[in-house]
């Protein structure tokens, strides 16, 4: 018999048909690729030996219901296999396992489909990003993830568009775009699937723009409606979208001055979840642009929808209801992190609950029906608020928290008590378990302000945070600041153990039926706690910082968990390594284990760095402090504060350009680096404020040859 397309009635009828006596064949027709429907999405708890969607299933808790691989057992637990990636850049994907094949995404956009059981490459697609629009990546060139339906498995790129890519292939069946390329949006988040609809928003706040989210026919790409999350420029009238009537009815009064001047901010780069229950879409908006509210709307109104949760209807995306988290936030406190659903019993009675931990500090429990406040505790130390007014639902804040009239030092900070590290929910313990971070931030108002259009725009001295040039004082600055693996009681409010790291930016959490939290650390550790008490089980090294959410699955009968590793990202880039001194860190890996894995990591040493390279030139205290100031308020984002590199990007105080002022003009001014992903300032700062920039960075460089010269003396030898 001919097997063809749509041949399992056939077969079904002819072994109806068969001779009495004749043995029936068994046939193993293996599944289509990513043959994923709104079925199998919703019911994708059933299936816990796939990873369909980005959270494992629509209510994003993040728990595999495996349990082959136990507290009592992970000992035994190796790597199975690794794939390795062609940038050290960071890696935040959480991969996809459908059907024994593993979907996941890479550092600028990039798509890789393996053998979920032996790393085989089945097939590769490389976007070919751009690297100048690196430039308007805050937040490191990192993608967080694909979304997968109907034998098609579709990408955001850095870049704006979002490409449908045949699963069985790789091959483009159909790519929009859905931002202006002109203006400095990216996309860094993985898309979601929902009804047949491909949901997608972006970045770009810091920079300056307006955010919204889309939904595309997963079949066509065609638009299907857009909802945007603050009003635009009255003067143009409606956008004749989906938010046009909240945006009149609820959010227009709440925002005073000329905002849309400077973009606004609040966009959907994160958090995007369905409610199958309720046929809700949850989406988390972001953060004010610019950063402070004083600048942004004449520190007046609450700026709705930043830092809030809004449902809409995922069929036209009409507004339903919002729970506003900072009001008139101005610490860059996005509400884009993670959201998790679940239903759990409160006072006695069932809550169909939405759970999140954003930036702020605060762990909310709302009502996903109503949108109503149930409750929020702080699970860090805050010092820009004493709680939430249960009355109100909003935030009680501290009188100076808002820096109106000088700086203030606030906890948490811009880089969040929470960031988009993925938390997960055990419904065996009824946790939580949360990546949780204590980071102060100075804030101050920049009473130079203007909006420079596709530049950095917060409208806050950042210089404030440089470290400063004393190791000791460094050293003592990096030992205020934690990470911490948390493990929460959601009803009860309260923490119930706590792992303590050494520094943030630890990674994702995946909670497992086998008892067991898997975390990866910003030093390379990828770990295995014991998740009723917070006991280290096993540990791996990964010889680079493991922030992304793990995974597990099943193929065959072997349980497996994956990891993507590549330290990366918003902290490492901006506040430089984690724990010193600087190295070049290895290519990122897509790591997988299970129970008896025999693969090992090839040994892997850091190249020698370049020495420092100090300008002989002499430069002027005014030319040092301006440089200082367009430094650490434009280039220490990527660079390091204080321009301290944390490996990802060129140590400018090691740079050959840095002692020639034509070279340095060329590159910065020039852009003749431009392909490198080092774009031209020339249309934000002149030349002699370039200069200014290479005098600031010439006496940190100054700084590291004295400090190295010291360590070099004290050992006798640069190879000690």
């Amino acid at each position: 018999m001919r097997i063809v397309a749509g041949a399992s009635l056939v077969v079904l009828a002819g072994l109806a048909l068969m001779p009495a006596g004749l043995k029936a064949i068994t046939l193993n027709v293996a599944p289509a690729p990513a043959a994923v429907d709104g079925k199998r999405l919703v019911n994708a708890a059933s299936e816990p030996g796939n990873w369909m969607t980005h959270g494992g299933t629509y209510a994003e808790q993040r728990y595999a219901n495996l349990d082959q691989i136990t507290a009592g057992n992970v000992g035994r637990l190796g790597l199975a296999w690794a794939h390795d990636l062609d940038t050290n850049r960071g890696q935040e994907a959480t991969p996809l396992v459908i059907d024994g094949t593993m979907y996941t995404t890479t550092a600028w956009s990039k798509v890789v489909a393996l053998d979920a059981a032996t790393g085989k490459v089945k097939w590769q697609y490389d976007p070919q990003v751009s690297k100048d629009r690196g430039h308007a990546a805050c937040c490191d060139v990192v993608n967080r993830g694909v979304a997968a339906w109907g034998g098609m498995i579709f990408v955001g790129a850095l870049d704006g568009r979002l490409i449908a890519l045949d699963a069985a292939t790789g091959k483009v069946k159909w790519s929009v775009v859905t931002f202006d390329q002109k203006q400095p949006y990216t996309i860094t988040g993985a898309p979601r699937v929902v009804k047949g609809k491909v949901l997608i928003g972006n970045g770009g706040a810091e920079l300056g723009v307006r955010g919204y989210i889309t939904a595309y026919d997963a079949l066509t790409g065609k638009k299907a409606w857009r909802f945007y999350t603050i009003p635009g420029d009255p003067a143009k009238g409606p956008d004749h979208e989906a938010s046009d009537d909240v945006l009149k009815a609820k959010a227009g009064d709440s925002w005073f001055g000329k905002y849309w001047e400077a973009g606004g901010g609040g966009t959907v780069w994160d958090a995007i979840v369905y409610d199958a229950e309720l046929d809700h879409l949850y989406i988390g908006v972001g953060n004010g642009s610019p950063w402070n509210h004083q600048i942004r709307s004449e520190g007046k109104g609450d700026n709705l929808f930043l830092s809030s949760v809004v449902a809409l209807n995922p069929d036209t995306g009409k507004y339903l209801w919002h729970y506003q988290g900072t009001p008139g936030e101005s610490w860059d406190f996005t509400q884009t992190q993670p959201i998790m659903l679940a239903t759990l019993t409160i006072d006695g009675k069932p809550r169909k609950v939405l759970m999140q931990a954003p930036k702020n500090g605060f762990f909310y429990v709302i009502d996903r029906e109503t949108g109503k406040l149930i409750s929020a505790k702080g699970f860090v130390p805050q010092s820009w608020t004493t709680g939430v007014d249960p009355a109100t639902g909003r935030p009680v804040e501290t009188p100076d928290a808002r820096f109106r009239t000088a700086a203030a030092l606030v906890t948490p900070s811009a880089l969040g008590a929470h960031n988009w590290h993925p938390m997960a929910f055990s419904p065996k313990t009824g946790l939580v378990y949360l990546p949780a971070q204590e980071v102060p931030f100075a804030y101050q108002t920049d009473p130079n302000y203007t909006h420079k259009q596709g530049a950095w725009n917060i409208a806050v001295i950042a210089a404030l945070n440089a470290p400063p040039n004393n190791a000791a004082a460094t050293r003592a600055t990096r030992a205020i600041l934690k990470g911490e693996l948390l493990a929460w009681d959601p009803v009860a409010q309260k923490e119930v153990w706590r792992v303590q790291y050494d520094g943030p930016w630890n990674g994702g959490a995946l909670a497992t039926a086998g008892n067991l939290v898997f975390q990866g650390n910003a030093k390379g550790g990828f770990q295995a706690f014991d998740a009723t008490n917070g006991k280290t089980v096993w540990g791996f090294e990964a010889q680079t910082g493991v922030m992304a959410g793990p995974i597990s699955y099943m193929v065959g009968r072997t349980q497996y968990v994956a990891v993507m590793a590549g330290y990366g990202g918003a902290y490492p880039l901006s506040t430089g390594y984690p724990d010193g001194p600087e190295r070049i860190a290895p290519n990122g890996r897509v790591l997988v284990f299970k129970l008896g894995g025999t693969a090992k990591l090839p040994p892997y040493k850091a190249p020698a760095l370049a020495p420092a390279n100090p300008p002989t030139g002499m430069f002027t205290p005014q030319q040092i402090a301006r440089g200082g100031d367009v430094y650490e308020g434009n280039c220490g984002v990527c660079h390091g504060a204080g321009a301290r590199s944390s490996g990802l990007v060129p140590d400018l105080r090691r740079s050959g350009a840095l002692s020639d002022s034509g070279t340095w003009a060329a590159v910065v001014h020039g852009g003749i680096l431009k392909d490198r992903g080092m774009v031209s300032f020339a249309k934000w700062f002149s030349k002699d404020d370039i200069e200014a920039v290479r005098a600031y960075v010439g006496v940190q460089a100054k700084f590291l040859a004295t400090d190295e010269g010291a360590k070099l003396a004290a050992t006798g030898s640069a190879g000690k």
